[in-house]
């Protein structure tokens, strides 16, 4: 009896799966009663994007205010999507460049300093190079959220050092041993 259980089991299991090739179901241009106008396709609601077009319209907002509230959002969502490649300090020496995927370029380097806020976004977005697409990982407010914080570890890494506040000044010249 125990052997004959998971046969029989198996067989209710089999016979099911054919059920769902007789089931009822629309085919493409047929008719169907569900719906107002007696079509199986409809049009697409207004307001709709296409799959493909996603990363596109999530750049497509507006660029939020710089404020300190926007840089740290930005902070703690690089180093939950961006540190793994970028590392710490955005200069490319993330962990898995350790482990042998190729190294992303400096956000210090001249070329990345030049891109604004709207082009990062869109970089995060639909990716470019070896950056996969970050469209589905990361929300459209986060990739600005994102481009703010790389703006400001670029301003810091050019800052000059007169520019800083006296302790600040005190601090760099004890590291350098003067």
């Amino acid at each position: 009896m125990i052997r004959v259980l998971p046969i029989v089991a198996a067989s209710l299991a089999l016979a099911a799966c054919d059920q769902m090739n007789a089931q009822p179901r629309y085919t493409a241009y047929g008719r169907a009663r569900l719906f107002a106008d007696g079509k199986v396709n409809q049009l697409a609601p207004d307001g709709a994007v296409a799959r493909e077009d996603l990363p596109a319209a999530a750049t497509s907002g507006e660029q939020p205010p710089m404020t300190a509230a926007l840089i740290a959002r930005g902070r703690a969502r690089y180093a939950i999507a961006c540190v793994q490649c970028h590392g710490p300090a955005g200069d490319g020496d993330g962990v898995v460049v350790r482990r042998g995927f190729p190294r992303p370029e400096s956000f210090a380097s001249p070329r990345l300093r030049a891109l604004g806020a709207a082009q990062v976004v869109q970089v995060i977005a639909q990716g470019k190079g070896a950056m996969y697409p970050h469209a589905d990982r990361v929300a459209p407010a986060d990739r600005w959220a994102i481009a703010a914080y790389v703006q400001a570890l670029q301003l810091s890494q050019a800052a000059p050092v007169a520019a800083l506040p006296p302790q600040d000044r005190q601090v760099l010249e004890f590291a350098d041993g003067r």
